[in-house]
């Protein structure tokens, strides 16, 4: 059985994004699960544009992959160009975790 998770993190909390964030980051590295999609969604990205502390554990998430963060929220806060340049994929993100969902992908909300 394949172990696919997608770690949402759409929290505007500090301590909830880092614990989201050093799961996803271990996972990663560790290689605990077959594959780790990381989105972050809502609140999330305006903290993490912010946040120096998430800014550098996110660059552990980066060593592995390219986070997602939602379009619609970045430009309305007008952060699209701020996640942009910590490396982040800009995109719509609501048919992209659906579509994980439908691929088997087990969603973990932070």
């Amino acid at each position: 059985m394949s172990s696919k998770v997608v770690i949402i993190i759409s929290t505007g909390e500090k301590e909830k994004a880092l614990t989201g964030m050093m799961y996803a980051a271990n996972a990663l590295k560790n290689k605990w699960l077959d594959d780790v999609k990381v989105v972050f969604f809502g609140p999330s990205e305006k903290l993490i544009s912010q946040d120096q502390e998430l800014q550098e554990l996110s660059s552990k998430i980066l060593k592995y992959q390219t986070p997602v963060a939602c379009k619609f929220i970045s430009d309305n806060e007008e952060i699209s160009n701020d996640l942009e340049k910590l490396g982040y994929r800009i995109d719509y993100v609501g048919a992209l975790i659906s579509d994980f969902i439908k691929e088997g992908y087990i969603p973990i909300v932070f």
